[in-house]
């Protein structure tokens, strides 16, 4: 089997081609690219490089997650018999689900290299991810993954149907207010950077294969609607310098309070009154959170050990939503349940 060599075409146009990758481009007999839809190739072909593209694979698939496979196996076919080229926008390792495809094969797969298009996004905002930031793709964007007290880019929101999609997602976290800043052909001559409202986000028309959105992050006290907050005000209430009631508190002496807020949650279950069911979720919530903080600075245990049991059980508990096992009625969730219970009792002996 031959060698498969990766190379980068960069973010924008020629001038932002490493030398090594112009060399590799140059020397190869045949160059295949994911996409003919990159400022670079119009000039690479008017430089007389022989180039195949992958476009058509596209057409042929009906989702994202089938066209990748489908690509990395037809290089791995092609480079049985040859070393090959195979060139990717941006940079071969940042989100480029071919060539991870291609190193976790067995072929024999070597990074030349590339620009990413990363450097020239915080370029184009002024901004500086020294205090750290997330990459991340708007055909698989969710809220649970999002850091608002990081910068936040959002790759391939190319039209109004994805940017709308991006938006709502972005919306459970930020205010409708919140400065985001639309950016097309990072780098290149074309560049362009647009600030605006979130709310705004999807007021555009047409496709634009090179934009990306740049979410500046939130001051501590705007993120109300992240845990990472609400840990820190814990941290600060229960501290050495925080609230003299809560320090002189124990475990048992908190419990009227934990049983006070249970029945106050219960009652507005039963009076089905939303408003203050989503309150008295947060003082339970609350309740939890100084029970681990004194387990904590007792060094009883910590919220990372409650958190690493709850999770470790739910995936153990769920092997019918997880791990493909049958239990379509109630009746049958209910006897896998009681195994599993009965196998952890067993394993605890």
């Amino acid at each position: 089997m031959g060698k498969i060599k990766v190379v980068g075409l960069g973010s924008s146009d020629m001038d932002q081609l490493t030398l090594g990758v112009y060399k590799t481009i140059k020397e190869a007999d045949q160059l295949y690219v994911r996409t003919q839809d990159h400022p670079v190739v119009k000039q690479l072909q008017e430089d007389q490089v022989v180039m195949t593209f992958f476009d058509d694979f596209y057409e042929q698939y009906a989702e994202f997650d089938q066209v990748y496979p489908a690509i990395a196996d037809q290089l791995l076919t092609l480079s049985e018999s040859k070393e090959i080229v195979y060139a990717v926008p941006g940079h071969p390792m940042v989100a480029e689900k071919t060539v991870q495809l291609l190193l976790a094969s067995d072929a024999e797969v070597e990074i030349v290299g590339g620009k990413s298009f990363i450097d020239d996004m915080f370029q184009a905002v002024k901004a500086d991810p020294v205090n750290g930031f997330q990459l991340l793709d708007a055909f698989d964007l969710s809220a649970d993954v999002i850091q608002t007290g990081q910068s936040i880019m959002v790759m391939q929101v190319f039209n109004q149907l994805m940017a709308s999609e991006v938006k709502l997602t972005l919306m459970e976290k930020y205010p409708d207010e919140h400065r985001i800043c639309i950016v097309d052909a990072a780098g290149s001559m074309e560049e362009s950077a647009e600030w605006m409202p979130l709310y705004e986000l999807d007021r555009f028309d047409g496709v634009h294969n090179l934009r990306s959105v740049y979410v500046p992050p939130l001051e501590r006290d705007q993120r109300t609607r992240s845990f990472e907050l609400l840990q820190y005000y814990t941290d600060e209430i229960t501290g050495d310098s925080g609230d003299v009631w809560i320090r002189e508190q124990t475990h048992h002496s908190l419990l009227p309070y934990l049983k006070e807020e249970t029945e106050e949650l219960i009652q507005a279950f039963e009076n089905d009154d939303i408003e203050n069911i989503i309150e008295e979720l947060g003082d339970v919530l609350m309740q939890i959170l100084y029970q681990t903080n004194l387990a904590e600075k007792t060094g009883e245990f910590t919220f990372e050990e409650v958190l690493d049991n709850i999770n470790r059980k739910l995936r153990r508990r769920h092997p019918h939503v997880f791990d493909g096992v049958k239990a379509e009625t109630v009746e049958e969730v209910d006897a896998l349940w009681q195994a599993i219970k009965k196998k952890e009792k067993e394993e605890r002996r």
